[in-house]
């Protein structure tokens, strides 16, 4: 499995997406258990591939893409070359630490919805009220962007959202937000404009995803040095303070529109990360003598 016939044997394809990966293989086996081809090699080769570079140090995730090249290219060689069967098919992967969700301090909402000096013009009004509905309502970008005016339901104090695959789902919207939206709709009618939509630009077109995008990540870099400073910031924020108040999960998931729990459910890691740095910092077993 030199690496000159490796690459005229097996696909362009396949050697370009995960040349370095197959390399390091190629040179495991070869070293190894001077194999040097693919129909000698079997289940206890790769995992012995698989349990070196564990010990290396190196981390999950990398070595999961090295598993899935290997895997790739059994696969190949199974439809063009002729081989029986896939020795990688079922190797185990280790597990990669869950991602969580990056979540703004309740300080920094404080400071973003009452410190931070926004315009009083009609876009200063429209990005306080986009932030606020962000954090307030936990919207995705793509959702704010498509409310119509008639979401907005002053009667029944509520907010119609069309959500992923057009599910719909209503949102409570409080008295507070409620003028906020009546103050914003003041200078929405200055800006002259046909659209449907309730949040626009200066010249009255439907707003665009990067607009938004940057709205938002200009404010929050004022209030965080996160590295992280999205719409969807303000979606995490939004769920993981109400699950620190004390809402219910099941709740939440119906708030944020999610289609099962599970989803919802990684907002418990975050919580519990609070709490235990409050153990951390308040148990008298944990304070410093």
């Amino acid at each position: 499995m030199d690496h000159l016939s490796f690459q005229k044997r097996y696909s362009k394809h396949t050697v370009t997406a995960y040349r370095n990966d197959l390399y390091a293989f190629a040179d495991f086996c070869e070293t190894t258990f001077e194999i040097s081809d693919l129909s000698n090699l079997n289940r206890r080769h790769i995992s012995s591939f698989v349990a070196q570079l564990s010990e290396d140090g190196m981390l999950p995730r990398s070595i999961n893409r090295k598993i899935s090249a290997i895997q790739s290219l059994f696969e190949y060689a199974i439809r063009h070359q002729g081989l029986k069967k896939n020795p990688a098919r079922n190797i185990v992967r280790p597990k990669t630490p869950e991602k969580l969700p990056s979540v703004l301090r309740s300080e920094s909402i404080d400071t973003l919805f009452n410190r931070i000096e926004f315009a009083d013009d009609f876009e200063g009004m429209r990005d306080r009220l986009m932030l606020t509905l962000f954090y307030a309502c936990g919207l995705r970008r793509e959702e704010l962007i498509n409310l119509n005016i008639d979401s907005i339901d002053f009667h029944d104090q509520s907010m119609k959202v069309l959500g992923k695959r057009n599910k719909e789902r209503i949102i409570p919207v409080s008295k507070s937000m409620l003028n906020q939206i009546r103050e914003y709709f003041e200078l929405r009618n200055s800006v002259a404009s046909k659209d449907a939509n309730l949040f626009i630009t200066t010249k009255g077109k439907k707003l665009y995803p990067s607009l938004v995008y940057k709205t938002v990540k200009n404010y929050l870099s004022t209030v965080t040095t996160m590295d992280k400073k999205s719409p969807h910031v303000l979606r995490h924020t939004f769920a993981t303070h109400l699950l620190n108040e004390g809402a219910n999960l099941q709740s939440i998931k119906e708030l944020l529109g999610h289609s099962s729990l599970a989803s919802t459910q990684v907002y418990t890691h975050t919580s519990l990360d609070k709490l235990k740095d409050v153990y951390r910092k308040s148990h008298p077993r944990n304070q410093k003598k």
